[in-house]
């Protein structure tokens, strides 16, 4: 067996509401296309099953961090996040993964990456993919990152000890801008020649924003609802793919779905109102500040990412943004805006500061739970990587 496999070193992690493999740098060849070659075999794709490696089948749960040395002075350790297709052969590196970057702190803390200091040790992840700073604040105890606690969040059936995660250097990681086209909101005409307002933002993640009506919905729609709908999604989709061409994410809209098919995220948001979570929960709409249903990777997300989470509560403080135009007057006065989504509800604090046309993100704020599963070896059959 020894001759056909190559062992790899790894850690399977849950970050908030994603679960995803967690790779050293220094167990993955440097050369980009066979690191990937790697990466397929270890996750098992492309198979939609994911059966024959560690993936999860699922858009939450396909995830890779590859973790590494800092090469930034700021920063304690470098993270580079990877969502790993089932669909294709391939690794999608255009943007962060904020679920899964809540379980970074934990993994540098508990394989010795950062000196653990208690009670709190903050961690200073460089996230490569936006060549931005997060810092974690980790609890710790007997030099380990601590599991237990009293922190619920929706998507995750246990209880958790709190990590807090501020994403404010992240105004523009992916294009250089908060409002990549220069535009609080831009009409795009699709191909039938129906015309459609949004916001497209980047903050955390580049996220296409558009109001529920405008695509005919109600807004509390479940995940399974919204992809039964074959034509819903096509023109999702198509509206995606213009705003990653408008945003120069991609040269032609048609190509979007091929070459960039993560980001930008695309959010489907409405005016706070009650509904029931797909597990049968009642979320009441005085105790939210508007609704989500966020697409990414051509699926609907069954709960709601924390970067995408970042990116609409700085849209927020954006006035006449989509995100805007539909929240709360509660949400727009205060520092929090609760956001509803289909498993419950995700609290941000965002703070946004506007001089001359330039936009200073102050606060982004998000509290996740993560916790290490495994520590193992991963064996990469040497046929699959020739």
């Amino acid at each position: 067996m020894k001759e056909e496999v190559i062992s790899v070193n790894c850690s399977i992690v849950r970050g908030g509401t994603s679960k995803g493999i967690f790779i050293m740098e220094n167990e993955l060849p440097q050369d980009p296309a066979l690191r990937d070659k790697y990466i397929l075999e270890i996750f098992g794709s492309p198979d939609v099953r994911q059966i024959d490696g560690l993936g999860g089948a699922d858009v939450l749960t396909s995830k890779l961090a590859i973790i590494g040395p800092p090469s930034r002075e700021d920063a304690d350790v470098d993270y580079t996040f990877g969502q790993v297709s089932f669909v294709d052969a391939k690794v999608d590196y255009k943007s962060n993964c904020g679920n899964i970057s809540a379980g970074v702190g934990p993994y540098a803390i508990d394989h010795g990456l950062v000196k653990a200091e208690e009670p709190y040790t903050t961690v200073r992840i460089h996230q490569v993919n936006t060549d931005s700073i997060i810092n974690a604040k980790v609890a710790v105890k007997d030099g380990r990152a601590v599991i237990e606690g009293d922190l619920h969040i929706d998507g995750v059936p246990t209880l958790g000890s709190t990590i807090e995660l501020d994403f404010s250097d992240s105004v523009g990681g992916i294009t250089g801008k908060l409002l990549p086209t220069g535009n609080v909101t831009d009409t795009i005409t699709t191909e039938d020649g129906r015309q459609y307002e949004v916001s497209v933002v980047d903050a955390g993640t580049p996220t296409v924003f558009i109001k529920a009506e405008s695509l005919g919905m109600q807004g509390t729609e479940t995940p399974a609802e919204i992809e039964g709908d074959a034509a819903l999604m096509a023109r999702i989709e198509e509206i995606r793919g213009r705003c990653a061409a408008l945003a120069g994410l991609t040269d032609t809209w048609q190509n979007a779905t091929k070459k960039c098919p993560y980001s930008p995220f695309f959010a489907i948001v409405s005016p706070a109102q009650s509904y029931h979570t797909f597990d049968g929960k009642d979320v009441d709409a005085g105790d939210i500040d508007l609704v989500s249903r966020l697409l990414f990777m051509q699926m609907m997300h069954k709960t709601h990412p924390v970067t995408g989470t970042v990116c609409m509560g700085t849209a927020a403080r954006v006035p006449g943004s989509i995100v805007h135009q539909v929240l709360s007057e509660r949400g727009k006065n205060g520092r929090k805006i609760v956001i509803g989504h289909p498993a419950g509800v995700i609290p941000v604090v965002s703070e946004l500061e506007a001089h001359d046309g330039q936009y200073d993100l102050k606060t982004a704020a998000i509290l996740r739970t993560a916790r290490v599963i495994m520590d193992g070896q991963v064996y990469v059959r040497k046929s699959r990587i020739q």
